[in-house]
Order: C-alpha cells, then structure tokens, then sequence
C-alpha cells in the first residue's frame, strides 16, 4: 500500500521537523564550545541555505528565525571585547534569521551594529551591515528607522555623505518619519559639502511645514548656506589672488580690482566679508549674522 499525497506532508513533518530541531541543537552546543578552531567553525553551519530552511521548516520559519538570532546575539556576546575575536559566523546566522522571518527588525537594526562594529568590538563588515539593512528596507518599506540605519552607516562608518544624505532622505518620505529624519538629510548634505542637495531639501522643508519652529530653523540654516558658500569661494579665490600676486588678499576689494569679482559680496545681514591674516575668509565682526554650528554627527540608531 503506498501513502496518499494527503499523508505525505504529514509523514514529512513527522521525520522532518525532528531531524531539522536535531541539526540546530547540534548547531547549538558546538557554537558554545569555545576552543574550536577556524577550520571548525567553518564546518559547524550545517544548514546555511535560509531557502532550504525554509522549505525544511514546514512552518516554523518564525520559530527557527528567533532561535537564529537567539544564537547570533549569544555568538556576538561571547566575543565582543576578546582580542583578534573571530566574528566569521555572525553573518550566516544573521543571514539566516532575516531569510527565514524577513519582519524581524531587532536582526535587522542591532546585526547591523554588531558587523560594522570595528576592533574587537565586531566583525568590522560594515558592508555586510548595509546588505543587510537594505535587505530590511527592502522587505519592509513601512519601516522608516531602516533608513535611517542606513544613513548612519554611510555617514559614520563609511564617511560617504552623498549616499548618507539620500538614505535620510528616502526614510523621510515615510508618513511615519518625524520631522528630523528630513532635517538629518540636509544636515549631511551640507556636511559633504552637496550645498545644492541641502538648499533643496530646506528649501522642501520650509514649504511643507506650517511648524513656525522648523520653518525658522530652515530659514537659519538657507541663510547660514549661503554665507558658507560664499565663504568657501572667497578662499578659493584668495588662493588665485597668492599665486598671481605672491601674497594673500586683505579685503575683497582687492579681489574685484585683480577682476576676480564682479561686485563686493556681502552676508545676509548686508555686511561685506573681512579676510584675516590666514587669508581665510570671515563675516564683518560689525555683523549680527550668526553662521550655525556644522552639523555633528547623528546618533546611533535605536
């Protein structure tokens, strides 16, 4: 008598989920011996396919995701702070958490933090972070603390403000984003120096907002980028004026006459700028225009 395509699946699950609990525990108690080898670690991934997984779990998908992530977490843990600590399993489990329950955010958000961790406080992957991260943006696009994950990661362990600058960005249009997550972008911008982003996005802002205490604040800052970028090109053209004339200029008045200005820019607050003995240029000390801070870093995520 042969079974019945009714009791396969039954039969299945009664051999299956066993043998699959079986493996995972063997997983377990070799993850926790804390003597082994590379050359054993290596080999202890009995199951490193989430696709296989997930066709072996008959259901469990969520169980075995936590139980994964579970692992990773005790796996991080008992490394974290060790000296030339190796971390070579902490993306296979991570990989595998987030394959089998794509929604589980705390693998997604802390996993992130725990590869691009350097030293001995992580695997120092910080482009498996941002795979991962946008692997989550990408399975939950409702999720807006996801992107501003992957702005920190841009901004604060690959210095890359563009990108960081459009991941802020993106997460801002999420109905559910506050406020700030569009103030980081413009902030970034302007840190990498994309003058042109950073305008733009205040410039949104001020538009989008009835908050008188945002719309102030875009207003400083729209002020404030305008002095910085005239700043910036007075310098620059202060180092023309050195190589033409073998000393640094002592008021833009001497830059217009050299025809390397067409007027005498001055600050918001109508006040021509100064240049000092450093050739640098500054606003007029007569001048109530205040420039604010350059932006600081973003905290990390939470």
């Amino acid at each position: 008598m042969t079974f019945s395509s009714q009791s396969r699946p039954v039969w299945s699950a009664i051999v299956g989920v066993p043998l699959l609990f079986a493996l995972i525990a063997l997983l377990q108690v070799r993850i926790d011996a804390q003597t082994r080898s590379v050359a054993q670690q290596k080999q202890e991934m009995l199951l490193r396919s989430g696709t296989l997984l997930r066709k072996l779990s008959l259901g469990y998908d969520s169980l075995l995701s936590d139980i994964y992530w579970t692992r990773a977490v005790q796996y991080y843990g008992a490394r974290v702070g060790t000296p030339q600590a190796n971390f070579e399993l902490l993306w296979p489990m991570l990989d595998l958490a987030t394959t089998l329950d794509p929604k589980l955010m705390a693998a997604y958000r802390f996993g992130a933090i725990f590869l691009s961790e350097t030293g001995d406080a992580g695997a120092g992957r910080t482009d498996l972070a941002v795979q991962l991260i946008k692997r989550g943006i990408a399975a939950n696009p409702d999720q807006w603390r996801l992107g501003t994950d992957l702005g920190f990661l841009y901004y604060w362990r690959l210095q890359d403000y563009p990108d960081a600058a459009a991941a802020y960005l993106e997460a801002s249009k999420n109905p559910q984003a506050p406020a700030w997550v569009k103030l980081m972008a413009a902030r970034v911008a302007e840190k990498g120096g994309s003058f042109e982003t950073s305008r733009a996005i205040w410039f949104q802002l001020y538009d989008s907002t009835s908050d008188p205490n945002i719309r102030r604040k875009a207003t400083e800052q729209l002020r404030g980028l305008r002095a910085r970028e005239d700043q910036m090109q007075l310098d620059e053209l202060a180092k023309q004026y050195q190589k033409r004339y073998r000393r640094l200029p002592v008021s833009t008045k001497e830059l217009l006459e050299a025809g390397l200005l067409n007027g005498i820019p001055v600050d918001p607050d109508g006040f021509p700028y100064v240049f000092g003995p450093d050739g640098r240029s500054h606003l007029d000390p007569a001048s109530s225009f205040v420039i604010s801070p350059e932006p600081s870093l973003p905290a990390a995520p939470k």
